[in-house]
Order: C-alpha cells, then sequence, then structure tokens
C-alpha cells in the first residue's frame, strides 16, 4: 500500500519545532534564560530525531512494518540539522565565537564534550547520506560507516544525562528507547550470523 502522503507529513512534522520556537522567543516565554531554553529545545528536538532514526530499522524488523525505513534517512537529516541549530546556538549566540572559552567548555565540562563528540559522529553520516556517496563507498563499507549512529545515540544519550543535575524523566525514557532498539538489532545481527553460518 502506497503512502504518497508520508514523506511530506514526516517533513512537516520536522519542521514544527522552528516556527514554534521562533513564536516562543518573540512572545519572551523561553523564560529567565532564553538561550539556555533554545538550547536545550534544540538538542533536545536533535535527540529525539536521532531516536527515531534509530527505531526505523527495528520497526522494520520486530513490528514488520516497512514505511519507517521511508522516512528514516529523512529523520536523520533533520537530526543533524538541528544538531547543527544546536551547536551554532551555543557557539555563536552563547560563546560570542570565543573559541578558547569554547575549548575550556570541552575539556571542563564532560557533557560538552559528549555533545560535541556526539556531533562530529553524525557529519560523516551526513555528508555521505547520499546514493551517491553509498556507490562511491560501495555498500558494505557504507553500511559499515553508518552503524556509527548507534554509537552517537549513546553518547548523546550521556549528553542530556549529565546536563542536568538531576536526571529527567523524560532523558531517561528516551535512553530506555535507545537501549532497547539496540538491543533489538544485536539481536538480529547474531540471528542473521547464526543462518550465515548454518548454510554454509
Amino acid at each position: 500500500m502506497k503512502k504518497g502522503w508520508l514523506v511530506p507529513a514526516a517533513f512537516a512534522a520536522c519542521c514544527l519545532p522552528l516556527p514554534w520556537l521562533a513564536l516562543q522567543l518573540a512572545r519572551g516565554e523561553l523564560g529567565a534564560n532564553p538561550i539556555e531554553a533554545l538550547l536545550d529545545a534544540l538538542g533536545y528536538t536533535a535527540f529525539t530525531l536521532l531516536a527515531l532514526t534509530l527505531a526505523c530499522t527495528p520497526a522494520q524488523i520486530v513490528l514488520k512494518w516497512n514505511w519507517p525505513i521511508r522516512i528514516r534517512k529523512l529523520l536523520g537529516d533533520f537530526c543533524f540539522f538541528y544538531a547543527c541549530l544546536h551547536l551554532l546556538t551555543y557557539v555563536v549566540i552563547d560563546q560570542g565565537l570565543d573559541l578558547a572559552g569554547i575549548a575550556n567548555d570541552v575539556v571542563k565540562h564532560k557533557f560538552i564534550f559528549l555533545g560535541m563528540a556526539t556531533w562530529l559522529l553524525l557529519l560523516p553520516l551526513a555528508v555521505t547520506s547520499t546514493r551517491g556517496w553509498q556507490r562511491r563507498l560501495s555498500y558494505r563499507r557504507w553500511k559499515r560507516l553508518h552503524r556509527l549512529v548507534y554509537l552517537a545515540g549513546g553518547l548523546a544519550s550521556f549528553h542530556f544525562l549529565l546536563r542536568f543535575k538531576t536526571p529527567r524523566l523524560e532523558t531517561v525514557l528516551w535512553m530506555t528507547v535507545i537501549a532497547v532498539l539496540l538491543i533489538v538489532r544485536a539481536v538480529e545481527a547474531v540471528r542473521r550470523r547464526s543462518r550465515m553460518i548454518e548454510s554454509s
């Protein structure tokens, strides 16, 4: 069954946080520290999209749904987009391009180090997300490279866990979701390897 509305609907849903945040900023509804609130909102949006991206293949494996695969690249691209906005807000607006101060923050604060590491892992995945890069690298190498998304998911989880002195319930829940998704993929990988051994 074709779902022609799926990709446009997913695209529109991924765009929604931007006008919502812009409206809150214009109305002064981001609290006493709007920059911090903006940083948290953009980072949390990127984190949520990363978790949804990771959920696409397990949904196909466990629930036999094929439609999430159709929007997996879209979700991944928007995840990187919001991660870049999160980083730019920190570097330009919060730190005023103070590279020395940023370097000091990365060394001093574990959650900032983990956030930077997550973005650096997502960068090559975003650059090589096209079919052209898949052909250049060969599917096997491309697939191996894009498994870094699972490491990015783990680092992003701890980035948000350490961001707040008191762990937030939603962060713990998303970490649990990501852990379950990783377990599903690991179990499927073991089963696939077992089938290959049995057939050889």
